[in-house]
């Protein structure tokens, strides 16, 4: 299920992946980025969960591993594209940004009006998306359009910085 368990992190549920990709998300991508805590490993089942903070839930994010025999996803392959976590602020979404490119995990950027967007790849080639929401009274011309767009650094964090999308 998807649900917002408070506000700046969706949480995406139970969602299969190797355990390679556990690991890079919940010590790089997950924890740096999302602040969500590792509270539990299954090593039986390859299994990592995760709690957002001031997370009512039991947990928001179970990884699962598919085993060391398990077929790389392969580019085009019928399946997930990706996945997007959203974060609260345009700030969190720059920290992202730095984790990524430190992790060398860093593939793109783009403004898409009412969002803007970095995106990594974890170790099987999975991509996933790191977003911001601006608040709903600020999507104006972007309220009902879907455009891929250059991200300006620069003048986005002039703008947006500090400001949440609560």
């Amino acid at each position: 299920p998807v649900v917002m368990a408070r506000p700046g992190v969706l949480d995406i549920g139970w969602v299969p992946f190797s355990w390679m990709i556990a690991l890079a998300l919940v010590f790089v991508i997950v924890t740096a980025v999302t602040s969500h805590t590792v509270y539990g490993l299954e090593r039986r089942m390859s299994a990592a969960f995760l709690r957002a903070p001031g997370s009512e839930n039991h947990h928001d994010l179970g990884l699962f591993g598919l085993g060391e025999n398990a077929v790389p996803k392969m580019r085009g392959q019928v399946g997930l594209y990706h996945l997007a976590w959203q974060v609260a602020t345009i700030d969190d979404l720059a920290l992202a940004r730095q984790a990524l490119g430190e992790a060398g995990a860093l593939t793109g950027e783009s403004s898409h009006g009412a969002t803007k967007s970095v995106y990594g790849v974890d170790p099987d080639g999975n991509e996933f998306e790191i977003m911001w929401l601006l608040p709903r009274v600020d999507w104006g011309e972007y309220e009902d359009k879907a455009v891929v767009e250059r991200l300006d650094w620069p003048t986005e964090m002039e703008r947006w910085t500090g400001v949440s999308t609560g």
